[in-house]
C-alpha cells in the first residue's frame, strides 16, 4: 500500500516587504539539514519570494532534488466564516472580505487539497514531498486531514520553518504525524512568526 509523505513547512522569517531575513535563511538551512537524510522526491514552494527563497535554501542540503513552484501553495485565506460562526477575536480580520474574495480563496484551497492531499495511485512507489508555504495553507491541509469543520483552520498556526507531516494511504484516513515541530531550531530561532501571546 503506497504512502504519500508530505512535509509541510512555513517559510523562514521575512521582513515587512516579504523578503527572507538572515534569520529566515538560517531557519531554512537548519530545516534542510533535518530533511537531508530523507528520500525526498520533490520540493514545492509558493510563488511568493519568502517561500521560494526558503525552498532554495533548504534544497542546498538535498542535492539533486527538483525544486518547483506550485501556485496552489500561495498565501491565501481558505475559508471565510459566516458571522454566526466567526470568533469575536477574528471579526476585525475579516472586515472588507467580499464574496468574490472569499470565493477565490475557497477555489485555491480546493485546488490545494486536490493536488496534494491525495493517496498515491495503485502500483506507484511511496512518495516524499516537501511543501514550503505559509501558515494558512498548512492550517487548511491539517484541518482537511483531521476532517475537522472548516472554521478550525483559524486555530492552527505555524512558526517559521515549523515542520508538519501528514501521510496519505489508500483506504485509510490521513495521518497527522506531527504539527509545527521546531526541534531543528535553536531556542532563539523558534516561534518567530507567531504572535507573542500565543508563544509558550
Amino acid at each position: 500500500m503506497p504512502t504519500r509523505h508530505l512535509y509541510l513547512a512555513r517559510h523562514g522569517a521575512a521582513d515587512a516587504f516579504g523578503e527572507l531575513k538572515g534569520s529566515g535563511r538560517r531557519q531554512a538551512a537548519l530545516l534542510g539539514e533535518r530533511l537531508a537524510g530523507l528520500p525526498i522526491d520533490n520540493i514545492w514552494h509558493s510563488p511568493l519570494p519568502r517561500a521560494a527563497a526558503s525552498a532554495h535554501e533548504l534544497a542546498r542540503y538535498l542535492p539533486g532534488v527538483p525544486v518547483a513552484e506550485a501556485a496552489e501553495l500561495v498565501d491565501h485565506v481558505p475559508y471565510v466564516p459566516g458571522v454566526a460562526e466567526m470568533p469575536r477575536s477574528w471579526a476585525g480580520f475579516f472586515d472588507g472580505y467580499d464574496e468574490a474574495e472569499a470565493a477565490a480563496g475557497s477555489r485555491v484551497a480546493a485546488a490545494l487539497v486536490d493536488r496534494f492531499a491525495r493517496v498515491p495511485e495503485p502500483g506507484r512507489p511511496d512518495s516524499y514531498e516537501v511543501l514550503v508555504t505559509h501558515a494558512y495553507p498548512i492550517a487548511w491541509l491539517v484541518r482537511d486531514a483531521l476532517q475537522a469543520p472548516p472554521i478550525r483552520w483559524l486555530s492552527l498556526d505555524s512558526a517559521n520553518t515549523g515542520l508538519t507531516m501528514i501521510e496519505y494511504r489508500t483506504g485509510l484516513a490521513p495521518t497527522l504525524v506531527m504539527f509545527n515541530d521546531m526541534s531543528h531550531l535553536p531556542t532563539d530561532l523558534r516561534w518567530t512568526g507567531v504572535r507573542a501571546d500565543a508563544r509558550p
